[in-house]
């Protein structure tokens, strides 16, 4: 299905050249998209990540860009967005960044692509956490229709929910066909610690659980638990999130939102303990206290509608996935140390 609709049409994919940016790229590339125009302005994504050919045009620059706007034309079919200031703690140490990276940019690309009437969709990556209970006791799947807090715990969250809202906004009145995607927490080669610039904490390096615990597992050093991992998780492939996020622009309907979950909960310790079996890392876990901003403990996603709607389900397993992750860090190790390396004048990398 996803192959004669995708076959020779034309793509947008702002933050094409992040993690899972990227990895969404090669894979509309292997469908047979007929070109894929990539916008990154590299603040968290590495150059190397951006898919070469002559069916991919790189724009270095931010969709707030004036001048990149102004180079988009209405011949997309599809487009998404996953351009983002990447994660809580950056953004709590520079709310203004995270404004301008993760809600301005939402904005202007959606005023920019109001008039246009070849799009079919737009497929915006919304988070899952604005959702989550903020308790340690239970993970009951968070569904698509739950109550918004008002009271989120970082300027990331407040800036991925109010992009949303612009979405349903836009949908509304101008019917620009979002639709909106709602990432659990994504996983799988092609994650750079360290990808990007200097974004003010450790977190530009650590920014995520799986790739710090694989990297460290992989060179013997003790994982880093906080809180005795207690915390929990919906860890999702990024393969299944590229699935999921095509058919979000397939078969989505405009205007509605989808969780893109793999439905399954995993506590931190378990994640790391299982690291650490396929990584065959003797060091031992050092636990450390809880980090005091993050009060949505334990999360999963619920899968019903994407089910219904979307015929999506998460496939890849937890252990394949973690051993394709640790195959390609393993195999990408040179490039991993390179990245971090450029960050070793602001934390201490060990």
């Amino acid at each position: 299905m996803t192959e004669l609709e995708l076959r020779g049409r034309h793509a947008l994919v702002v933050g094409g050249a992040g993690f899972i940016g990227s990895n969404l790229v090669s894979r509309l590339l292997a469908e047979g998209i007929g070109e894929v125009v990539v916008v990154d302005n590299l603040l968290s994504a590495q150059r190397e990540n951006v898919a070469s050919g002559s069916r991919v045009r790189f724009i270095e620059g931010s969709i707030a860009d004036q001048q990149v706007l102004e180079a988009l034309t209405d011949d997309f079919d599809f487009a998404w967005h996953l351009a983002t200031y990447h994660g809580n703690q950056s953004s709590i140490a520079n709310p203004i960044e995270d404004h301008d990276n993760n809600l301005i940019t939402t904005l202007r690309l959606l005023e920019r692509i109001r008039p246009f009437k070849h799009l079919r969709r737009l497929v915006y990556a919304a988070s899952g956490c604005v959702l989550a209970p903020h308790t340690f006791e239970s993970a009951t799947p968070v569904e698509e229709e739950g109550m918004v807090s008002f009271d989120l715990d970082s300027p990331y969250q407040i800036s991925k929910i109010v992009g949303e809202f612009y979405c349903v906004y836009y949908h509304r009145l101008h019917a620009v066909p979002t639709v909106r995607a709602r990432f659990q927490n994504v996983y799988g080669p092609g994650e750079i610690l360290g990808a990007g610039r200097w974004r003010g904490t450790p977190a530009t390096v650590w920014r995520n659980v799986v790739p710090t615990f694989v990297y460290r597992a992989i060179k013997g050093l003790p994982l880093q638990v906080d809180n005795g991992g207690v915390a929990s998780r919906d860890f999702i492939f990024v393969d299944d999130i590229v699935e999921g996020l095509i058919r979000c622009a397939l078969a989505g309907e405009a205007g509605d939102v989808y969780n893109l979950a793999s439905g399954r909960e995993t506590t931190i310790l378990e994640l790391a303990d299982t690291i650490n079996r396929l990584a065959a890392n003797s060091a031992q876990i050092e636990f450390q206290p809880q980090r005091a901003w993050d009060r949505a403990g334990r999360r999963v996603g619920s899968t019903r509608k994407a089910r219904q709607v979307l015929s999506f389900e998460a496939t890849t397993s937890l252990e394949a996935g973690l051993k394709q992750t640790i195959s390609w860090t393993e195999a990408n190790l040179d490039l991993i140390e390179r990245t971090i390396a450029k960050h070793s004048g602001h934390l201490q990398i060990a």
